[in-house]
């Protein structure tokens, strides 16, 4: 008996067949999946702006509220209805780190304190730069 073939001219072409439709549907599918996840972050992206024109729906419902009115303009511009007395809180701390600004601008930076150094020296004057740490001393 003759022995068969382990690949026969059948199977090879089924195999080539399958091939052939297997590539033929791959670009279609990967087009499909990336259509899909483009939908649904369109989907996701409406939601949320649903959401927000929800919101800004709700806030103009609110400025439609005179006491919402009257309580804002309370609050942003300060201002006091007839027979008011309204007063103004200024923090103490404010001035506190004004002052602390202020006090690190007066000491000059370590580069001028040298420059300053070595022209005394070719001057021959003697004198000394001042800085913040020579004052603290004495």
């Amino acid at each position: 008996m003759a022995k068969r073939p382990q690949l026969t001219g059948r199977a090879a072409i089924l195999a080539v067949v399958v091939c052939a439709i297997a590539m033929s549907l791959a670009y279609p599918v990967r087009e499909y999946i990336s259509l899909r996840r483009s939908i649904s972050e369109l989907q996701a992206e409406k939601a949320r702006v649903e959401a927000e024109k929800q919101a800004l729906l709700a806030r103009d419902r609110q400025s439609d509220d005179p006491n919402w009115i009257k309580k804002t303009a309370k609050e942003r511009l300060h201002y006091c209805g007839p027979g008011e007395k309204c007063f103004v809180v200024m923090e103490p701390e404010q001035g506190k780190q004004q002052a602390a600004v202020k006090q690190a601008a007066t000491v000059p930076p370590w580069y001028q304190t040298l420059w300053e150094s070595v022209e005394a020296a070719d001057n021959g004057t003697g004198r000394r730069a001042v800085t913040g740490k020579d004052t603290v001393g004495k």
